[in-house]
């Protein structure tokens, strides 16, 4: 268990850096205003960042994943694998049933770290220097926003990203999965490593088409008030205002972005969990005269993801 939670955080900790940039992109194209848009799309919107507030802009906000890393990875690994052996049989319905299982959980902390997220990577948009700034950090940040609003404040969001979460995590776990197994991911593999990274890579991909107009209105849930004017009152209030004034498109901003993030950062986090995974059990074998081969890791037969 120790090994997967630190196994885990490796891995998340390689995706977090790969695909961040990404992620700012993604929440600038979902919460710009269509009145007087910013960005033209996913390329513009790379350019105007990097030219306008230099490539330090697009990590704007990497300080709140990077701190609940630890935390999202120590209850996304021990709750999948203890519920898959709970449930007894490794079967694509139970691969699925303990990814939603922890998807779910960790929304406790995916929730207030995603707001800090969001609110960091708005603050000074298209500005080269900040001439003010709100919040100095992530954790500034949610310190400002609970004692303003309090608890609720700090889990604005929290419903959206469960409903967000939990069949992600179930189809980004079953897809591992399933891709693993047809591929032939085996430690004596050669090949292993192309294979991972395609497996995991696929699986974020498929995670996020799976739920991505939650996606959307979370983000813009987290994101309103922002400039000091509440548009939204719930979820419904915002779906039905943003499609009124958008339409369907409005669903899918910033998925491409989305998109070129996914294959990459699950890519470099499944295959940084594994490598880690089967030098450190094959360290241990060992060491304890056990020279009969190394045994496929948890991420091979029980897949578990940032």
């Amino acid at each position: 268990m120790a090994l997967d939670f630190l196994a885990g955080c490796v891995g998340g900790a390689a995706g977090v850096m790969v695909g961040h940039p990404f992620d700012t992109v993604k929440v600038r194209l979902q919460v710009q205003s269509i009145e007087k848009p910013l960005y033209r799309g996913t390329f513009h919107c790379f350019q105007s960042i990097i030219k306008q507030e230099s490539a330090f802009g697009l990590y704007k906000g990497i300080g709140s994943p990077m701190m609940g890393l630890t935390f999202i990875n120590a209850l996304v690994f021990g709750v999948q694998g203890n519920t898959i052996r709970a449930l007894g049989n490794d079967t694509p319905l139970n691969q699925f049933l303990a990814g939603s299982a922890a998807g779910a959980i960790q929304c406790v902390i995916c929730c207030p770290m995603e707001l800090a997220k969001t609110r960091m990577q708005l603050q000074g948009t298209g500005e080269y220097r900040l001439k003010s700034k709100n919040y100095k950090n992530s954790l500034d940040c949610l310190v400002k926003i609970y004692r303003k609003e309090g608890v609720k404040g700090i889990n604005k969001g929290m419903v959206s990203t469960f409903l967000r979460e939990t069949p992600s995590f179930g189809f980004y776990f079953l897809t591992y999965d399933y891709l693993t197994r047809y591929l032939g991911c085996e430690v004596e593999d050669s090949y292993i490593i192309p294979k991972l990274l395609l497996a995991g890579g696929m699986s974020g991909i498929v995670s996020w088409l799976s739920t991505y107009p939650v996606d959307v209105i979370k983000s813009r849930l987290q994101a309103d008030g922002v400039g000091g004017v509440m548009q939204y009152k719930g979820i419904l209030d915002c779906v039905r205002k943003s499609y009124h004034t958008e339409g369907w498109r409005v669903f899918t901003r910033g998925l491409t972005s989305t998109l070129l993030r996914a294959f990459p950062v699950n890519a470099a986090t499944f295959a940084t969990v594994t490598v880690f995974l089967m030098y450190m059990r094959s360290e241990d074998r060992q060491l304890r005269g056990d020279l009969s081969g190394c045994e496929a890791g948890p991420v091979i037969q029980q897949p578990s993801s940032f």
